[in-house]
């Protein structure tokens, strides 16, 4: 079995695979009121290129997948993407991170053709602030969408919660509490400055208040008696507590407080064909002008893994956050 194995010998196994640059919320933390310039339709990869590019990994050592956006359910018929990747011999799981405003309607398809599990970005409890965060989503589709998911099995249900200070940081317990009552993973993550320094309009915090460290939200936490797990659950990077007796976990991602590089496995595949070896990195590999003229993409793949830095540089004295791009065009 091949393995693809960066620079410092870490195993390179996941593609993370943007299928979209578009999304019907306009969450303030990921991009402007008034969204992006949207990619021509030419410019993003169709679901054959896509294809292509999990096949020639498959063949070098990538063995999970998960889709991402912008929001992978506005694009249509995402169910022939996931049943052609299922059938790619070596890749052992698709999942998807979504907003879960369509997903009432797409969790059963989207199980039936292939998908294993979806985590779902829920940044607060309350109604009105999810509207505000959001700018126009509605909790209550939201809710019913992670119902969905959890009959269609696709299961263990992640919820993604950035936190910002100022903004959702009173809501840390009642989002760990959701944990006592359902296998859910809850996961916690610091706010990450890709693309977003802006203004985010009024009533949110300006850029250098919002950062909330993981050492805070531990210790607002504490009154819980979090305990460690045994081992991560899932494949990412989050360190995992339990409330005790708790079904479900409490996670926390925190690429500044205390960063997760030394045990990076991933690749990231933008929606107009860049592989990106490093999410807080601009730094890119171009795959879209080989796909279209049917050149071999995995010399690209076996370059963008030697790109991979040890590190993100977010704490260095010469520090700069990524700017070429808004999250919503990476995938997170």
């Amino acid at each position: 079995m091949k393995a693809l194995i960066d620079r410092f010998g870490r195993r390179i196994d996941y593609l993370r695979i943007s299928v979209t640059d578009r999304c019907n919320l306009r969450c303030v933390y990921c991009m402007p009121p008034q969204g992006v310039l949207w990619r021509p339709r030419a410019e993003i990869l169709s679901y054959e290129e896509i294809v292509r590019v999990v096949e020639a990994g498959a063949r070098l050592g990538i063995r999970k997948i998960r889709l991402t956006g912008g929001e992978p359910l506005v694009r249509p018929d995402l169910t022939t993407l996931v049943r052609a990747i299922t059938h790619i011999p070596g890749i052992e799981e698709i999942s998807l991170t979504t907003n879960g405003m369509l997903l009432e309607k797409l969790a059963e398809p989207l199980a039936q053709a292939g998908l294993r599990r979806v985590n779902v970005s829920l940044d607060t409890l309350d109604p009105i602030k999810f509207h505000r965060i959001t700018r126009f989503g509605d909790i209550e589709r939201v809710w019913r969408g992670i119902e969905a998911a959890g009959r269609a099995g696709l299961t263990p249900i992640k919820i993604n919660t950035v936190v910002i200070r100022g903004v959702n940081d009173d809501e840390l317990r009642d989002l760990a509490r959701l944990t006592l009552d359902r296998a859910w993973h809850v996961r916690l993550i610091e706010w990450m400055p890709v693309g977003n320094s802006r203004d985010w309009g009024e009533g949110f915090p300006a850029g250098p208040d919002r950062y909330y460290p993981l050492h805070e939200m531990l210790r607002q936490l504490a009154p819980l008696g979090l305990k460690p797990t045994d081992k991560p659950i899932g494949n990412g990077p989050a360190r995992t507590f339990r409330i005790p007796g708790a079904p479900g976990t409490v996670g926390f991602i925190s690429p500044l407080g205390d960063h997760f590089c030394a045990t990076c496995n991933r690749l990231r595949l933008t929606a107009d064909g860049q592989l990106r070896p490093c999410l807080l990195l601009d730094s890119e590999v171009p795959v879209r002008e080989a796909l279209r003229v049917n050149a071999d993409v995995a010399p690209l793949i076996e370059r963008a893994v030697r790109l991979k830095p040890r590190e993100h540089n977010l704490l260095t004295l010469d520090a700069s956050s990524p700017q070429d791009r808004m999250m919503c065009q990476i995938g997170g």
